[in-house]
């Protein structure tokens, strides 16, 4: 759902400082490492927005994890007779094409129905995630002010990193200030995106697919 390369970036170079010895434990020359969807997910905001999604959608998000069951317990025998007939003397791509794609069916029409129930759930998770991720550049820039940070970059980004080069709690903390809470009632008319960079994907609100896989075929 969500893309942060550019925010990180252009927030860090916002805010260039001057290293001082002061700063040293938290930083080597003035380099440190964040995870900005981490910093988002972790903010008190999202936590309030999650617990209130799963109140007010419980009904929707009980009744997809009711039929994200039943829809698994309906695939494994079809799973399970696909790979008998895969393992079988003679077995082609040609003679398990037709289980294949019976299976791959009704995984593409359970998925569509798990995502109509829990559409109104993930629309809110949307929203208020993309309320907190509006406030990230703010809070990097206050973050790397505070902690005297001159180059910012992710934790994927650097061969080896000590821990207290991690500033992700800072902006976490920078976020809690600037934006402690958000709503989860999006307008009538409103779209991802809206807002800006959207936020990082999260835990959805029920499963939205079933974990059997169809195999390919020989």
């Amino acid at each position: 759902m969500t893309k942060f390369k550019h925010l990180l970036l252009a927030a860090a170079l916002a805010a260039p400082a001057t290293f001082t010895a002061a700063t040293a434990t938290a930083q080597v020359a003035g380099i440190a490492v964040a995870d900005p969807e981490a910093a988002v997910a972790n903010s008190k905001a999202w936590a309030t927005a999650r617990t209130q999604i799963q109140t007010t959608y419980k009904a929707q998000i009980d009744q997809a994890n009711a039929r994200r069951q039943a829809i698994t317990t309906e695939l494994q025998p079809l799973v399970a007779a696909y790979q008998k007939a895969a393992a079988a003397p003679g077995a082609t791509e040609a003679s398990l094409r037709t289980q294949a794609q019976a299976i791959q069916t009704r995984e593409q029409s359970a998925n569509a129905e798990l995502q109509r129930l829990t559409a109104p759930a993930s629309r809110a998770q949307a929203y208020a995630l993309e309320q907190i991720s509006a406030k990230l550049p703010d809070a990097v820039n206050a973050a790397v002010r505070a902690k005297n940070v001159s180059l910012l970059i992710r934790p994927n980004a650097a061969l080896f990193a000590q821990p207290t080069a991690d500033v992700t709690s800072a902006i976490t903390a920078e976020l809690d200030r600037l934006v402690p809470t958000v709503g989860i009632t999006p307008p009538a008319n409103w779209q991802p995106g809206q807002q800006g960079e959207a936020a990082p994907a999260a835990a959805p609100a029920a499963p939205a697919a079933s974990n059997n896989r169809a195999p390919t075929g020989r």
